[in-house]
């Protein structure tokens, strides 16, 4: 693995891509994550104070500004989402958390008009207690090396000129006016890209397969639909740099010989589905998109498309008969889309993070992309990393990064339900979504890589990361991504659409006390034929978190089969409900509290719960002030 080439989101890159303005700015953070908590009103607040303060504020990029002026504008989604919302304060490198409209002023006068820091609004690392100044000295930011990623923290993704000032759409004028289709194919290829939506396949060879199909149309798709439950990679990069996304389209369609693009977006992004319609009203208004294209005579047409709400769809067959106005449901390979796809014309589909990396390769050279991350994994792999750790947010490192160092560092290690550091707390990470497999304590120092996660029973799939603490339940873990996966399957295949629905029935027999050693050996083999006899992707890699579980979790599901216990006391109906001596006053409280008549006992002595009668309502838990009842 290398590290080579780190950039910092304060000075820019050793390649002199998206080096930052020197002007004085003010960037206040408008993903999603931010805008919820409040990112707007925070915006708002600053252009009143600064307004008020006697500073010149511009809201927009001029060839030149004065020193004396101060530049206010929002930015994608900086990563840091559990902090948020997140302002920065450039070229100072000042990364203030959790900042409050009422805390705007504070940042004007003390910073802006004294170069005072506001101490209190600073990221204290939870394993030191020390104030992070800015991303150079936050651990969550300094150890990643964020190419993806990098523009977001500080470009205005509304700004096209922006975009263009740092080399925006340079690499698309160099495919269009001094490269020959081929030859981009063989630079995307020598670059050892591989497709970041979750198959890894070599993403020089697809557009190869396409560009070589004799057919006067052909089109290109961005995979935008990002279906897995807690991922975001994509909407962050559509939000936060859509114009990455397009150059990246255009370079494509130009690969393959295709004069039409569409980005297909999951519906409940609205926020990336207006920034993305707006960058192509820019790009057209500019002259970079339509007829013509950079005086080649050559045109590019790009539309944004809703998708239909389905996981399927992610899928890229069941995605083409979507975006063709029929039911999402996949079909049978070969042909292959690049042979025969949308309206049976070839067609190549490459999800946001794949094209977001092109327009780099170009510009800095496929040697250098290839430098970073393994030989069979190059580059670099954002990971949405959510669940049980200090620092949840957006990740990106190269491939072949240990778990321990993305999960324990960056992350700021494992946390209990309160969110206190648990030093001993790491039990697994689900990596991959629903299609995805756990990865246990023994992966800690296992590269993160395509071939490396699979011959451990996992996937790197689109980049979800759910970090688990010891007190979370395997079994309830692979019934619910087993459950989303039963409910998205489009039901085209028997094996697929019944065999999931029995893979949850058995996990439901093992979670409430009714599964014998014969439910462990069919919740195996049926997971094996659902792998072997799916149709599509979504099929084939279902059952991952159940035999990943059994695999690396035996013993666990052993205790919830033949013990009838859950170790978690996560699983209800395992419970053994009982009342502490010690702690139980005799007061009834419990008594009159519980529906059945199940607690006994005399005023003042210690009460008794008769399991045979017990429903486990919890009534009595509820009701206890001395919180006597254990095991509900």
């Amino acid at each position: 693995m290398s590290n080579a080439n780190l950039v910092s989101p304060t000075t820019g890159n050793a390649h002199g891509i998206s080096t930052l303005p020197q002007v004085r700015r003010v960037v206040v953070c408008a993903g999603t994550g931010c805008m919820a908590n409040g990112a707007m009103r925070v915006f708002e607040q600053f252009k009143q104070e600064m307004a008020g303060s006697g500073l010149k504020v511009i809201l927009e990029l001029r060839p030149e500004a004065a020193d004396d002026e101060v530049r206010l504008s929002k930015s994608g989604c900086q990563g840091f989402c559990q902090m948020g919302p997140l302002v920065s304060v450039l070229p100072d490198g000042i990364l203030y958390t959790k900042v409050r409209s009422e805390d705007v002023p504070d940042i004007v006068h003390q910073t802006l008009a004294a170069g005072k820091v506001v101490e209190r609004l600073l990221y204290k690392d939870p394993a030191t207690r020390k104030s992070c100044r800015g991303f150079e000295d936050n651990p969550f930011y300094a150890r990643q090396n964020r190419l993806v990623l990098h523009e977001c923290s500080f470009l205005d993704p509304e700004d096209i000129h922006e975009y263009m000032k740092h080399g925006g759409y340079e690499a698309a004028r160099k495919a269009f006016v001094e490269m020959a289709p081929e030859e981009i194919c063989k630079t995307i290829l020598d670059s050892g890209l591989r497709g970041r939506g979750g198959g890894g396949f070599p993403t020089g060879r697809k557009w190869e397969a396409a560009r070589i199909q004799n057919s006067p149309k052909k089109y290109v798709i961005c995979n935008g639909d990002e279906g897995d439950p807690g991922a975001f990679m994509n909407r962050s990069v559509m939000e936060g740099n859509p114009h990455s996304v397009i150059e990246g389209l255009m370079i494509a369609a130009r690969a393959i010989g295709a004069n039409e693009t569409l980005v297909y977006v999951r519906a409940e992004y609205p926020l990336a589905v207006a920034r993305m319609r707006q960058a192509v009203k820019d790009a057209e208004r500019e002259g970079i998109l339509g007829k013509n294209v950079f005086g080649t005579g050559l045109s590019m047409k790009c539309d944004v498309m809703e998708g239909a709400g389905a996981f399927v769809c992610g899928e890229e067959t069941a995605m083409i008969a979507s975006i063709e106005g029929q039911r999402g449901m996949p079909r049978p390979k070969p042909p292959f889309p690049a042979q025969s796809g949308l309206w049976g014309k070839p067609t190549i589909i490459n999800n946001v993070e794949t094209l977001a990396h092109v327009s780099r390769i170009l510009r800095v050279g496929p040697e250098v992309f290839r430098a970073i991350g393994t030989k069979e994994s190059p580059g670099t792999k954002t990971f949405a990393l959510t669940g049980h750790v200090a620092n949840t947010g957006l990740v990106e490192v190269p491939f072949g990064t240990p778990l321990r160092e993305i999960v324990l560092n960056i992350g700021g290690g494992i946390t209990d339900d309160a969110g206190k550091i648990w030093k001993t707390g790491f039990k697994a990470v689900q990596i991959g979504g629903p299609s995805g497999g756990c990865l246990t304590e023994e992966h800690l120092d296992l590269p993160l890589a395509y071939e490396s996660l699979r011959a451990v029973g996992a996937m790197v799939g689109s980049g979800g990361l759910v970090a688990m603490n010891q007190g979370t339940c395997m079994v309830s873990i692979a019934r619910f991504f087993m459950e989303f996966t039963q409910r998205e399957s489009c039901g085209k295949c028997v094996l697929c659409r019944e065999g999931t629905k029995q893979l949850l029935t058995l996990l439901d027999d093992v979670i409430e006390g009714r599964a014998d050693a014969h439910t462990l050996e069919l919740l195996e083999t049926l997971g094996h034929a659902v792998q072997a006899g799916s149709l599509c992707g979504l099929g084939k890699t279902a059952p991952n978190p159940v035999l990943s579980t059994l695999r690396y979790f035996r013993k666990e599901y052993e205790e919830h089969v033949f013990d009838k216990r859950c170790r978690t006391g996560r699983c209800k109906a395992l419970l053994s409900p009982e009342i502490d001596p010690v702690k139980c006053k005799g007061c009834g409280l419990c008594i009159k509290a519980c529906p059945v008549g199940a607690i006994t006992g005399e005023k003042k002595k210690p009460h008794h719960i008769d399991s045979e009668l017990c429903i486990k309502c919890g009534a009595c838990a509820t009701a206890c002030k001395l919180h006597a009842v254990e095991g509900i």
